[in-house]
């Protein structure tokens, strides 16, 4: 059976907000000429970090797989595929904010991302447990799920807040 989890709609809407309350104001601030420009450059912006963050984790009985955008490809994203049995561990480094990101480890040697950000993350887990025999009972979000919230809510306050100064 194929699982499909998708990068949660948390972390997907405050960087969409972000980028919004960041980029509305330009078209109207910007000189004449630079308009049209500026809303096409907009959209464009506006594709990208949608298409950006549209990844998303598939598992199956046999494998587990990381699919990107072609977008996300240019960017220097990669798609990734391991079969169960090729993992030998799982291995945590710490980032510099003082949470930890972990690795899949191969047989080969290879080190793969193992995605954070994902909506049924328990059930992902769960998963990863059921077919590797690997304890995950360490892993959790890469960030608290509020700091996307907070971040969702105060760009919207932000965008608010330049419609009502655009308006007056």
């Amino acid at each position: 059976m194929i699982e499909k989890f998708k990068t949660l709609l948390s972390v997907k809407s405050s960087l969409i907000t972000l980028y919004l309350a960041l980029t509305i104001p330009i078209p109207f601030i910007s000189i004449e000429q630079l308009k049209i420009p500026s809303i096409i450059t907009f959209v464009i912006g506006l594709y990208l970090i949608i298409n950006i963050t549209s990844d998303y984790v598939e598992t199956s009985n046999n494998k587990i797989s990381y699919k990107t955008r072609s977008i996300s490809k240019f960017f220097g994203k990669k798609n990734w595929e391991i079969y169960w049995e090729d993992i030998k561990l799982i291995k945590s480094l710490p980032t510099s904010q003082g949470s930890k990101v972990y690795y899949f480890n191969t047989k080969n040697g290879d080190n793969f991302l193992i995605p954070q950000r994902l909506e049924n993350f328990e059930k992902f887990l769960l998963t990863i447990r059921r077919n590797t025999n690997i304890n995950v009972d360490e892993i959790s979000y890469l960030s608290p799920l509020w700091t996307y919230k907070l971040l969702t809510f105060l760009s919207s306050l932000m965008i608010i807040g330049e419609v009502f100064a655009f308006i007056s």
